[in-house]
């Protein structure tokens, strides 16, 4: 068992605010999916269920993101300037996303319900919804692989800024994420409403999402070995890769189970276990590379004392913020989101 270093508990950290960054903003993101693809007589009363749902909370989950990057910013600054050069193209488009998406909401909640305006702010939420959660993916996909290196000094610009993240196995992941993302706030969707036949849309959109996930972790699996040899290697022969691959299948399967049976507080459970089990994977599969092949844990890391003076604000940090997100939840996420308040038609909402 190696020796756990300081570094290594920052890096545990950032592991972990980026699994609290997907499972909880992957929901949101996964509800601007579910926002374009509404459809039926119902499509209204879906949008709205997710509108509210989304409302309240949307904007602190992103404090995990800001977390992450403050972190590799101080913690391991060579990590940080290597994704920051190489990785600009998807790192820009995904946090214009971010922005138009937010903006967007922010402009659909509180404009006219029947203007046209209104509406196209809805496809822009829509439309980024579906595509940063990509980005996202892609850029986690071209790390795995290893292929975001040293820039080399003849390298032309595809080479450099392309390359690296436009391949088969970064797609595949980014697939892989959006299905994901959309599977979970299809699961969490079921909580936000009191109306049976709503409950049973999104119920149905969380059986089929599931199937997606399961299709694209496969397809994604399948080429690892090849086209991401350390990702390969851990996730199928390394020795906990038995376990783990059990331990993410009985997750999944116990969501898919408590979603047939209509268990859906333990469905909400299950598939928080199941995308947290793929987080770990992934940094389990690569540790202890930060970025293969090069920039290790420790190699990238800060001095010691920057280490150290970054863990203590985390732990003040921590003492305001954990109690806040839960006081956060608690008002707003106590009861389902239409037995709060009902939007009477015409007045400004989702």
């Amino acid at each position: 068992m190696p020796d756990v270093t300081l570094a290594g508990v920052i890096a545990a950290l950032l592991a972990l605010s980026l699994n609290a960054y997907v499972l909880f903003a992957g929901a949101d993101f996964g509800g601007g999916v579910w926002d374009l693809l509404a459809t039926g007589p119902r499509r209204g009363r879906q949008r709205e269920i997710i509108g509210h749902a989304i409302g309240p909370i949307w904007e602190a989950n992103h404090v995990w993101l800001i977390l992450a990057i403050v972190i590799t910013f101080s913690c391991f600054p060579p990590v940080f300037a290597r994704l920051g050069t190489v990785l600009h193209i998807p790192l820009t488009l995904m946090l214009v996303g971010i922005v138009l998406r937010g903006s967007a909401f922010t402009f659909r909640s509180y404009d006219d319900e029947r203007d046209t305006v209104q509406r196209r702010w809805g496809r822009i939420f829509a439309g980024a919804s579906l595509v940063t959660p990509v980005l996202l993916g892609v850029c986690i996909g071209a790390i795995a692989a290893g292929r975001v290196r040293r820039l080399g000094r003849n390298a032309t610009f595809s080479e450099s800024f392309v390359d690296p993240w436009l391949t088969p196995f970064s797609l595949a992941v980014g697939l892989m994420t959006l299905t994901l993302f959309a599977h979970l706030a299809a699961v969490f969707l079921t909580l936000e409403s009191t109306d049976r036949d709503i409950v049973e849309d999104f119920r149905t959109r969380a059986l089929w999402s599931g199937a997606a996930v399961f299709a694209a972790a496969f397809g994604t699996l399948v080429i690892a070995p090849e086209q991401a040899p350390l990702m390969g290697v851990g996730l199928l022969g390394s020795t906990w890769a038995v376990p783990f691959h059990l331990a993410t299948g009985a997750a999944a399967t116990a969501t898919l189970a408590a979603l047939w049976w209509r268990r859906y507080h333990l469905a909400r459970v299950a598939v928080g276990a199941q995308v947290s089990l793929i987080v770990w994977g992934w940094a389990l599969a690569q540790y202890p590379f930060l970025i293969p092949p090069d920039l290790t844990v420790d190699g990238a890391a800060s001095p010691d004392v920057t280490l150290r003076l970054v863990l203590i604000a985390l732990g003040l940090g921590a003492v305001v913020l954990l109690p806040s997100l839960l006081y956060l939840f608690r008002v707003f996420k106590a009861a389902p989101s239409d037995s709060v308040r009902r939007v009477p038609k015409g007045e400004p909402g989702v």
